[in-house]
Formats: structure tokens, sequence, C-alpha cells
């Protein structure tokens, strides 16, 4: 199926209950997926910053330590951050119910479809600058969606039960952070391991962070589709590549 923009512009994954909001956009993104994606984004930066703080404090400030009590704010945005994005997950798990089936399409990994390896395989070639002329999706690319689903979302199950296991030290084995995150230090060896892999979860964050922002505007670039205005308007918009 295709879009007719005066020529035709063929995006591979779109489904007939994918409404044309205009002759050249597609309303892929609904307004609770956005909303979650900026505060999911504000939420990891905080996460990130305190996080990195945390693992490596800053020189000792001068005076009493109750004047400042800077690695006690900076632990404090740290953990309200863990639980804006805790209770965001839970909130994007719901609506990938409840949602269109681009919601979805962060919690599924078609690894089954011989095609969708395929794709996969195309689109690393194409971000390897080994294409000329890019495939364009109302969703996801295949190799971002393989992306987002082994680093980000299982990544962010991770780092949720990693991170409220820590938590748990803090709170005590009667707290429901503990029965509930409790079985990850029967996983490792140790709570310094927890946190090491804590600490290198954040790092890889960091990495996917990087690489998102970068595909994300190399694309609304070369594959003259928007990528950055979509996950604001919620529109997929598409422009032929002879148009200027």
């Amino acid at each position: 199926m295709s879009i007719q923009t005066g020529r035709d512009v063929h995006a591979a994954d779109i489904t007939d209950d994918d409404a044309s909001v205009q002759r050249t956009t597609i309303y892929v993104y609904e307004a609770p997926v956005r909303a979650w994606h900026w505060i999911t984004a504000l939420a990891i930066t905080v996460l990130i910053v305190t996080g990195y703080f945390i693992g490596s404090p800053p020189l000792s400030v001068p005076g009493e330590a109750s004047d400042s009590n800077l690695m006690g704010v900076i632990r404090f945005l740290h953990f309200s951050a863990g639980y804006v994005l805790a209770i965001g997950w839970l909130a994007r798990i719901y609506w990938a119910f409840v949602g269109n089936h681009h919601s979805r399409q962060l919690f599924m990994l078609p690894f089954w479809r011989r095609d969708y390896w395929g794709g996969v395989l195309w689109e690393a070639t194409w971000y390897a600058f080994l294409r000329t002329e890019p495939k364009k999706y109302v969703g996801h690319n295949p190799l971002a969606q393989f992306v987002m689903f082994t680093v980000f979302t299982l990544g962010m199950f991770f780092m949720i039960a990693t991170g409220f296991a820590l938590y748990a030290e803090g709170t005590g084995l009667d707290s429901w952070q503990y029965a509930l995150f409790g079985w990850v230090f029967d996983i490792f060896p140790n709570s310094q391991s927890v946190r090491t892999w804590h600490h290198l979860g954040m790092w890889a964050f960091v990495t996917y962070t990087i690489l998102h922002i970068y595909a994300a505007v190399r694309e609304d670039i070369m594959s003259r589709q928007s990528m950055i205005s979509t996950m604001i308007s919620g529109e997929r918009m598409f422009k032929d590549n002879r148009d200027d």
C-alpha cells in the first residue's frame, strides 16, 4: 500500500487502520505515547546525571555537611526520577494493550519472520551508507525496532529491577521494594555486583541515547520523512526524495 503525494511514496509497514490525516501524513503516535516519550527522556537525563555523581561523587564542599547536603539532594533527585520512570513504564505497558498497533511495537520483536530479518539487514546497510534510497516506514524500521527492544525495553526492565533492589537496601527487608525486587540479590553474588551492573546499564543507556538522537536526526534529513516532529505532533510526514 502506498501514500499518494502526487508521486508514490511507499511506506513499508502501512496498514489499513493507519488513518490518513492529510494526503502526505499518517497519524502514528497517540498523545499518551508522546507524553511518555518526553517525560521518560527527562527522567533518564536526570537519572544519568545524578547516577554518574552517585558513582563518582564530586569533591567535598567546605563547611558542615548539613549546610549543603549535596549528595542528599543528588540521591533524592535520582530516586524521584526513578519513581517517575517506573510509573511511566507501567503506564506505557498499559497503553500497549489499549493503544493502536504502533504503541505495541516497542514490546514486540518478530524474530520468527524471515522478512523481518531481511529488513534489519537492509536498514543496517542503509545506515552504513551502502544504499542511496531509503525505505519509508510508518512506525519504527526493523533495525530500530530490534535495537529498541533489545537495548531499551529489556534494559528498562533490568534498570528498574536493579534500581529498586538497591533502593530496598535502605527501606529494609519488610518494605514493598524488597518484597518485589529482593530476588535480584539471589541472582548476583553480592550487593556491589548489583551496583556495578546497574552503573554499566547507565552507560548502555548513554550510548543508546546518543545513537537514538543521531538516527532520528539523520533519518529526518536523509530519508525525507519526519522523525523528531512526529514525536511532537504524532503525525508521520512523507516527502518524495525528488521534491525540494
